[in-house]
């Protein structure tokens, strides 16, 4: 497979339907789930030159995809519905909290370096 190849598969990739998926129709709610998708590619190539032969060759590919919410279409209404990454608000507490300690602790160092030199 050549780099243009590989660069006219993941054309494919791309596509709309990968973000917006299948309409979902309860009575009289519809729901249309959305994604949020990553993809990237390599590429590479290679030379002979001298008398040894070389070559060379190369190519990659890479997609992800995650949930990012849904749209909510209710009586000719539609509102956006955002998907909760608990992954990220669990990681972001644990910074938020590591940071607050460290401040408290540097506070207190603080706190009591200025009451011994105040002692002497």
């Amino acid at each position: 497979m050549d780099i243009m190849e590989l660069v006219e598969k993941t054309k494919d990739g791309a596509t709309v339907q990968r973000v917006f998926g299948e309409p979902i129709t309860q009575g009289d709610v519809t729901v249309i789930p959305v994604a949020r998708i990553a993809q990237g590619g390599g590429g590479g190539g290679g030379k002979s030159e001298g008398e040894s032969p070389s070559q060379g060759s190369g190519g990659g590919y890479g997609l992800g995809a995650s949930p990012a919410g849904v749209y909510v279409i209710k009586n000719g209404e539609v509102r956006w519905q955002p998907a909760i990454d608990v992954n990220r608000i669990v990681l972001g507490g644990q910074v938020v909290a590591v940071v607050l300690l460290l401040t408290i602790r540097a506070v207190v160092k603080r706190w009591r370096k200025g009451r011994r030199s105040g002692r002497r």
